[in-house]
């Protein structure tokens, strides 16, 4: 009986070590970039073979990130519960889980997509789980804002998956998740300030203050408007997109306005939560509006 209940919680806990909500939101933004890329439907089986790769890959680096900061996910009730945190898996374990499903993933990538994929993908895992997890998470308040690059990646790569080519457009998508990623991730740390507080980790909130927080948050989500209306101004969407994003950017800045001038715990929680519907349907309506133009 012991062994027939233990492998489904190790598997469990090896799928929890890739962070899979957030690995899901990533990749559903590389596959928005992949039909994007072309005015027809791109081929089904390049479609299927970039987006096991991208998400081996992804996975593989949020594994790392778990491992390297397992002490301080012990140290946080947003984080505690996770395998590495409680001490479920070990550090030898996770390497050959994240070693194995990334090297499966850059072979996934490599042999039935295209190099030029494989090489992206493999920079952005660098740039998650070295430079911005190992370096500068733990070295400077800005951590989010310049380790957001790698996180900003997926469309970048879905459309290299299919065109081999990252265009202009390409990396539109790019910055509207870089800079979502600051208001989305500072929301977060305001009402988890006490938190991060004892991690040890040098958030915004923490080095400089509430205030300062909140007017970043307010001053990257007018930012965050501004970049949603390229793909209009480019060309590369219509007013589908253009007047759903009115009012989704509409909504974004009421949130912001909201936790700049009239703080409290749940606004900034329902703004981190909004973000994060804000983000999806936003390249859902980029992905509509893109077969409605043609």
């Amino acid at each position: 009986m012991t062994t027939l209940t233990a492998s489904p919680n190790r598997i469990a806990q090896y799928w929890a070590l890739t962070k899979p909500r957030v690995t899901q939101l990533a990749v559903f933004c590389a596959v928005i970039g992949m039909f994007l890329s072309s005015p027809d439907l791109p081929d089904w089986h390049l479609v299927v073979a970039a987006t096991v790769g991208i998400w081996l890959l992804a996975g593989a680096a949020f594994a790392v990130n778990c491992l390297v900061e397992r002490e301080i996910d012990a140290r946080m009730a947003r984080t505690a519960r996770r395998p590495m945190a409680r001490g479920e898996l070990t550090v030898t374990q996770t390497l050959i889980f994240s070693g194995v499903i990334g090297g499966a993933g850059m072979w996934v990538l490599y042999n039935f997509v295209n190099a030029l994929t494989m090489w992206l993908t493999f920079a952005t895992f660098v740039g998650y789980a070295v430079i911005y997890t190992m370096i500068l998470k733990p070295a400077t308040p800005q951590n989010i804002v310049i380790g957001g690059l790698s996180g900003a990646m997926p469309p970048a790569l879905g459309w290299a998956a299919i065109a081999n080519d990252v265009p202009m457009q390409a990396w539109i998508l790019v910055l509207i998740i870089f800079v979502w990623t600051p208001p989305h991730f500072w929301a977060l740390a305001l009402y988890r300030r006490d938190e991060y507080a004892k991690s040890g980790l040098p958030m915004l909130p923490i080095t400089h203050g509430m205030a300062f927080t909140q007017l970043q948050i307010l001053l990257y989500s007018v930012a965050l408007v501004a970049c949603t209306l390229l793909p209009f101004a480019v060309g590369m969407s219509g007013w589908v997109y253009l007047a759903v994003t009115l009012v989704l950017d509409a909504i974004f800045l009421w949130y912001a306005w909201q936790v700049y001038r009239h703080y409290t715990d749940l606004i900034a929680r329902k703004m981190f939560a909004y973000s994060i519907v804000y983000l999806s349907i936003l390249f859902a309506v980029l992905l509509v509006d893109h077969y409605l133009s043609f």
